[in-house]
């Protein structure tokens, strides 16, 4: 039990990022706001549609679950509802009194965030909520910026979100949970490709040794091979089921399971290297010159993986994918601390449970070869 405990573990926090990645609400945000655009100097009632919401708050204190709404132009500057109606849970009517002026009398246009308030949902924002033009600016910026100053947002005026929540992403929405299976089985395929590739390498450097190991019984050398096979074996599962994961994902959000994005297309050439290492190793009946070309194979294969998945498309700038162009594949604007106590312990519990089918299939090879 003491030698297992690791893959106790593996499965706990599978298991766990599973239920929790499934079972966690998302954050309440708006899915529908119209009309986007208004006039500077008009009255402007705005319909929004809330997704997981709770506009009537609740229905056990009412007060508590008054809903307030703001238009937000940059750090201290927010125009609030002069009129909120809430018509049920998910769908309200905001009227603005919209001032005279932009708080930047030299913008022309000006893109601005919706905030929603109420102590059921907490806050919320909807980055690209409203849009007002600016035709006359203001003659100066104090007089621009005096009506947003007005009704800004105060300190501590924001409710924190009571329970735990996901983070609403716009159109990905729902889909947000494969974070916790497409991308956390390709962190776990490189680390399981890492220790194929390291027996490989070992398997070369005790190649040509004198063998001092007794008849029967697995030597040092072929161990290496079994191994540097296990983890190579599960590391393309673990592709081949990041692949598809992303495929059903891109189907959702991109409108079609396969668009050729310039990630899709290189991940398919290193899963296609790697499936040459299997075809190899099926080419040589003898074991000797098998294991050998399989383990140059092998390395080959891995320093091709590295510049295909991670270099080229950050190279490139139109990928869908974050992480294109030089951007950062997750930042604050991408994974929240509530995503990341789900998303950790899966990229763990992936990269053992590797490593134990690993083992079972290493046991099953020294088996087949008929030693002990």
């Amino acid at each position: 039990m003491r030698q297992s405990w690791w893959k106790l573990l593996s499965v706990v926090l599978v298991v766990y990022a599973i239920v929790v990645g499934m079972l966690v609400p998302l954050k309440p945000n708006l899915i529908s706001v119209s009309p986007r655009t208004g006039e500077l100097g008009q009255r402007v009632t705005v319909e929004v549609v809330g997704y997981n919401t709770n506009f009537l708050g609740d229905k056990a204190a009412p007060a508590a679950g008054a809903m307030q709404a703001w238009l937000r132009a940059g750090e201290g500057l927010s125009l609030a509802a002069s009129e909120v109606k809430v018509i049920d849970d998910r769908r309200a009517s905001l009227t603005f009194d919209l001032p005279g002026f932009l708080p930047d009398p030299e913008a022309e246009k000006q893109t601005l965030s919706i905030i929603v308030n109420n102590e059921t949902d907490g806050a919320f924002v909807d980055p690209v909520g409203f849009s007002v033009r600016q035709k006359n600016p203001a003659a100066s910026k104090a007089l621009a910026e005096a009506p947003w100053r007005a009704t800004a947002i105060q300190k501590g005026q924001l409710s924190a979100t009571p329970h735990m929540t996901f983070p609403f992403r716009g159109h990905l929405a729902e889909t947000i949970r494969n974070t916790y299976f497409h991308v956390s089985l390709w962190f776990a395929m490189m680390f399981v490709f890492i220790a194929g590739c390291v027996y490989a390498v070992k398997y070369l450097r005790r190649s040509g040794k004198a063998s001092d190991e007794l008849p029967g019984v697995v030597s040092l050398r072929d161990k290496a091979d079994y191994w540097s096979v296990a983890f190579t074996s599960v590391g393309m599962l673990y592709g081949i089921l990041g692949l598809v994961t992303g495929a059903m994902w891109a189907k959702y959000t991109w409108g079609s399971y396969w668009s050729w994005d310039i990630k899709q297309f290189t991940t398919l050439i290193a899963l296609l290297i790697y499936a040459g290492y299997f075809v190899l190793r099926a080419s040589f009946p003898d074991p000797e010159q098998r294991a050998r070309l399989g383990a140059a194979y092998n390395i080959f294969a891995f320093v091709c993986l590295i510049p295909l998945i991670y270099i080229l498309p950050r190279l490139s700038g139109n990928s869908l994918h974050p992480g294109a162009a030089g951007n950062p594949a997750f930042g604050g604007e991408d994974m929240d601390n509530t995503m990341r106590t789900v998303f950790y312990p899966i990229i763990i519990g992936w990269t053992l449970f590797g490593f134990w089918m690993a083992a079972v299939s290493y046991r099953i090879r020294v088996l087949r070869e008929g030693v002990e």
